[in-house]
This record gives structure tokens, C-alpha cells and sequence, in this order.
């Protein structure tokens, strides 16, 4: 279903106990059949997709559609957001630590980011 780069990292994430089908954790064999929902743990989201049909062969990505359907719940996606909006605060590698201001500034955009997450 190509949710995964390659089959290796799908079986990794198998193995790992990130993929289930319907609840139920899988094992990489596991065949699926049309109108399960297949969950996809890849922190911090939970993706789950609703599979419409079955394919024979390898499909280019321009297919997945046809196949598959996003049905991932709206509260998973605003959690990618959040994580989005938190790396603001990420500094650039061998920038060094921050400064007294800076380190000030960082907190200050944080506190302000924590009472806007409380006022909804």
C-alpha cells in the first residue's frame, strides 16, 4: 500500500509492533483484505487508512488513491501540528549555546505558546 519508503522498513515496523489491521497487531505476512483499517504508528501521529482494493502487482504512487483511504482522525493530525510548531525553538547544529537574551526570548515564545494551547 506504500506506506512505507521500502518492504524492509515495513516489515521493521511490523516487527516493531507500530503496524496494526482492525486493533490487531500483525505480522509482516499478514494479507489484508478489502475494508480493513490498517494503523500506522510513526510517533507522534497514529495514520490509519481504509483499504478500498486489492492490487496484483507494484503500482506507481500516483495509483495509491484508488487503493487506499485517509481515514486518519483530525485530533492525530492536529498532534503533528503541535510537534511542528515546537520546532521553532530547535537551534542550528554548532550555533552554540543561547544567550542569556536568547534563552529568554525562547521562553518567553514558549509561554506564550502554552497559554494559546490552554485558551482552546
Amino acid at each position: 500500500m506504500r506506506l512505507f519508503k521500502t518492504r524492509s522498513d515495513a516489515t521493521e515496523a511490523c516487527k516493531n509492533n507500530r503496524v496494526t489491521v482492525n486493533g490487531a497487531v500483525v505480522k509482516p505476512s499478514k494479507e489484508v483484505r478489502v475494508g480493513e483499517v490498517v494503523s500506522v504508528r510513526r510517533m507522534p501521529v497514529v495514520y490509519s487508512f481504509r483499504v478500498l482494493e486489492l492490487v496484483a502487482n507494484r503500482q506507481p504512487a500516483r495509483n495509491v488513491p484508488r487503493y487506499i483511504e485517509d481515514v486518519t482522525p483530525p485530533e492525530e493530525l492536529l498532534k503533528l501540528e503541535m510537534a511542528r510548531a515546537g520546532a521553532f525553538a530547535v537551534r542550528d547544529r554548532g550555533a552554540g549555546r543561547p544567550t542569556k537574551k536568547e534563552r529568554r526570548d525562547i521562553e518567553e515564545l514558549l509561554a506564550e505558546f502554552d497559554d494559546d494551547a490552554e485558551m482552546e
